[in-house]
Parts: C-alpha cells; sequence; structure tokens
C-alpha cells in the first residue's frame, strides 16, 4: 500500500517549495501552489531553466493567504499585501498567454536585485480559468502543465542506484519538484500506471507523464546548475515518444479535498490489471 510520505507546495513558479503536513488539494492542484510566478519585462515567465538563482527565493504565505513573504539568503526579506483585485496585464507561459495581477514595486524592487535582472510579481486573477491537457484534462495556476506532480520513492531510489553504479551521487527529491511523494511502493515508476487514485478526501486522475528537463541539473539548495545529471542517466533508460526523457506523473484533480502526509493511497483504475504487491 502506497502512502503520501511529501507533500510540498511551491507558491512562485521556480521558487523553493513550502513542506507541509497536511493540505487543501483544489481543483488547482495544493493550495496557493503555483499561483505566482516572476516574470521579466516582456511579461514572460522565468524559471530555473535560465534563472537557476529563483530555486533559493523562500516564499511563505500567511495562514489568511492575505499576505506574501519572500526571503532568500544575504537578502531583507520582503512582505506584501497579496493583490486580487488589480487591473489584469498580459503574461505568458513558455509563449502561451496568460492574464496577471502585478503585485507592486516593493516586490519587484526586491526580485530585480537579487536576479540582477528587471523582473516583476504577478498573481492568477481569481477567475483564472486554465484548461489543461492530458488523458483527465483539468485545470492549474501558473504550472507547466497539469494541477499535480507525483514521484514515487522507488522511482529515485531507482534512478540514484544508476546514477551509483556509474561512480555519481545520489540527488534529492527536491530536483523533481513534486507536489506529493509517495512511499510504499518497491517497483520504480508504478505511478506511470495509475489512471485513478484517491488520496484523502480527494481523487486525481492521470494527465500525463513528466517530460524533464534542465531544471533537473540545478541544485536546489544553491541556485546553481550542477551538472548533468540526473538527465545524464535517464537518457539511457527513460526516453519515451519523439526522445522526451521521463519521470513522475502530471494529474488533474478530479475532486478536491484535504491531504496529510501519512495518507493512504487508493488506486481505482490502472493502465492494465493491477500491479502484484
Amino acid at each position: 500500500m502506497a502512502t503520501v510520505v511529501e507533500l510540498t507546495c511551491y507558491p512562485i513558479k521556480g521558487c523553493a517549495g513550502v513542506p507541509l503536513s497536511e493540505a487543501l488539494l483544489t481543483e488547482a492542484g495544493l493550495e496557493h501552489d503555483r499561483s505566482f510566478m516572476v516574470i521579466g519585462e516582456d511579461g514572460e515567465c522565468r524559471t530555473q531553466r535560465r534563472d537557476p538563482r529563483l530555486a533559493v527565493i523562500r516564499p511563505a504565505i500567511d495562514p489568511h493567504g492575505a499576505r506574501l513573504t519572500l526571503s532568500a539568503p544575504g537578502e531583507d526579506e520582503v512582505a506584501i499585501d497579496i493583490d486580487t483585485t488589480s487591473a489584469r496585464r498580459e503574461v505568458t507561459v513558455f509563449d502561451t498567454p496568460y492574464l496577471g495581477i502585478d503585485q507592486g514595486e516593493d516586490a519587484a524592487t526586491w526580485l530585480s536585485r537579487f536576479l540582477g535582472a528587471p523582473s516583476r510579481l504577478v498573481r492568477v486573477p481569481p477567475e483564472h480559468d486554465r484548461v489543461t491537457d492530458g488523458w483527465i484534462p483539468g485545470t492549474c495556476g501558473y504550472a507547466d502543465s497539469a494541477a499535480v506532480h507525483i514521484v514515487s520513492r522507488a522511482s529515485l531510489d531507482g534512478l540514484n542506484e544508476r546514477i551509483a553504479g556509474a561512480g555519481g551521487a545520489p540527488l534529492p527529491m527536491n530536483r523533481f519538484r513534486p507536489g506529493i511523494v509517495l512511499g510504499g511502493w518497491h517497483e520504480p515508476h508504478r505511478e506511470d500506471r495509475v489512471r485513478r487514485m484517491t488520496i484523502g478526501g480527494a481523487e486525481l486522475g492521470f494527465a500525463k507523464h513528466t517530460a524533464r528537463c534542465v531544471v533537473t541539473t540545478v541544485d536546489q539548495g544553491e541556485g546553481v546548475k550542477a551538472g548533468p545529471e540526473p538527465l545524464r542517466t535517464m537518457a539511457g533508460y527513460r526516453r519515451g515518444p519523439g526522445g522526451a526523457t521521463l519521470f513522475g506523473c502530471q494529474f488533474s484533480v478530479i475532486r478536491a479535498g484535504k491531504l496529510a502526509v501519512g495518507d493512504e493511497v487508493d488506486v481505482i483504475e490502472w493502465d492494465g490489471p493491477p500491479p502484484g504487491e
């Protein structure tokens, strides 16, 4: 039986995650997940692909969801009131247009100084109605492609065994930035075959396998690119259609509900026959 062993919310796209012991899973993912993003002067999102220092920016949202604090090594904190009512502006995520609400000059000044380039912070508007594709469609905030990213510990263990076999050092789970980590399965990549499952009070449906990029090579604690792993090793055994390197899965939220570390996972539909334990 699989259980939830980690829950992590990423309030700002590309920035550090916030570990949780329990969370509300909304239709758009874990509450507040990727509801903010940093943009450049052209309105395009900043990501760790080009701005790895995003990884060490730590966001914190107060329990009422009204105030956001940003902190980073060597920087004073900045706190802002979250704006959900001001004028919308055009923003893009990988050339796809959306709208965002600018969060003001204090956040923009802080981010521009830390990242060394003109930057602003935006939030998804309350009316944000993005439709995500996949086997089961859904919605999400500014995430790359779906509401929830899930990886099992067995998958990471299998990858690290291969990396170690080639003389490399094991990598932490945060290289993959999942929202939910599952433990209890012994077979790597069993999550690939899940099509529908319930966790706590929520139900999730498979959207797609996760194609991996250079962000997995960023040391999440230091905010710097740290070499060819894990892409080098994964390229040898995790190639999907079209040559994409796959690791973990994206899920849509069929039914919102509360989740907690320790919750059991009930898979109610597999791709093919259920695997033996």
